[in-house]
């Protein structure tokens, strides 16, 4: 038998600053959202992955600075500047530092959904 996964209700899209972070509890899991918006404001999409940064072993991603690298939609961790891909959750400078990425659904009234693993 196969359960329905589960989606994680975290908060509405305009409740994200563009182009920063946010940390929800889904399932047992902290999870950094992230909301990114285009120079013109369009918005690019919503990206979710583990809040754990497992270099400094500390729950701070979500407060991390999003930016690219090399075509790459990252965030730095605020602690010693890893930067995590947000579509695979893989770390640039050392790939033994990676984190899961989440499954992410932005409903059409504007709610964002995490999928739980």
């Amino acid at each position: 038998m196969t359960l329905a996964p589960r989606w994680t209700y975290v908060c509405r899209v305009a409740d994200i600053v563009p182009n920063t972070g946010v940390c929800a509890k889904v399932g047992v899991n902290q999870v950094a959202v992230f909301r990114l918006v285009s120079p013109g404001g369009e918005d690019e999409g919503v990206y979710a992955i583990d809040n754990f940064e497992p270099r400094s072993a500390a729950n701070v991603l979500s407060r991390g600075i999003v930016g690219d690298s090399s075509g790459e939609i990252v965030v730095a961790s605020p602690v010693y500047k890893n930067h995590f891909c947000l579509k695979t959750g893989r770390c640039l400078e050392d790939e033994t530092w990676s984190v899961r990425p989440y499954e992410v659904r932005v409903s059409e009234d504007g709610l964002i959904l995490v999928r739980e693993p």
